[in-house]
């Protein structure tokens, strides 16, 4: 199991030293380093992560005030030379506290914690599919006053328009008012990756891979730089 970690600081020295320390527990991978939280909000937008290394003092926005901004936080260790803010970051639900500077030791107990925590997750979302497997075959859809029965079988690809989707099927093109986040959600990773900010795809789908885009139908879809390494991970394990 692979912990993929976003380090937000403003600090070069900071960001390095987690870097090292990181580079010494194998299951550690440092995926993106943002400089403040505009730009960590501007990543989050496109790309999951289990962990969050999340310094306070920031400009612009600080940590806390980022942390706060999250609907669906992923796990977060607080790194800081600010002890006063502890309580406010415990009622966050930070997995831990970190104070500047700290020995590798105590960043690895840090780390324990956030494992014990996301294995407990993983377990829990195993029992779920498990429990739900028969009716993985379709979704319901939202579509002004009427709800779809999608089949997964049916759908080509989906398409983020603003604040709605356009789902295209073999039959038809839906379009519901949900954010392109909240339907990959419903959708097995394996079966429909996300390959752009834009689009997610059903992988059966595919008519050709060339260069930087995907054809269904006669679409091309392109494939983000975020999305590329992942899309290829997937596409490589088949």
């Amino acid at each position: 199991m692979n912990i993929r970690c976003l380090i937000i600081d403003d600090e070069p020295l900071a960001q390095r030293v987690i870097e090292r320390f990181a580079e010494n527990i194998p299951f550690l991978e440092i995926v993106q380093k943002c400089n403040s939280a505009i730009e960590a909000l501007d990543f989050l937008h496109n790309r999951d992560v289990d962990l969050i290394f999340l310094d306070i003092n920031m400009p612009r926005i600080s940590g806390m005030d980022f942390l706060k901004t999250l609907k669906n936080p992923p796990l977060v260790i607080v790194t800081t030379a600010y002890a006063e803010f502890a309580v406010q970051g415990f009622e966050l639900d930070v997995v831990d506290y970190l104070m500047k500077p700290f020995a590798f030791d105590r960043f690895y107990k840090a780390i324990q914690k956030a494992e014990e925590l996301i294995r407990g997750r993983n377990r829990q979302h195993i029992e779920i599919k498990e429990a739900d497997k028969q009716d993985d075959t379709f979704i319901f859809v939202k579509s002004s006053k009427k709800t779809f029965k999608v089949n997964l079988d049916d759908i080509l690809y989906i398409e983020a328009l603003g604040d709605y989707v356009k789902i295209y099927t073999t039959e038809k093109m839906i379009i519901s008012y949900q954010s392109l986040k909240n339907i990959e959600t419903l959708l097995p990773a394996s079966s429909f990756p996300r390959v752009h900010k834009s689009f997610i795809i059903a992988l059966s789908r595919i008519d050709l891979i060339e260069g930087n885009h995907v054809k269904i139908k006669d679409r091309l879809i392109p494939i983000g730089t975020n999305f590329k390494t992942d899309f290829e991970r997937l596409i490589k394990s088949i």
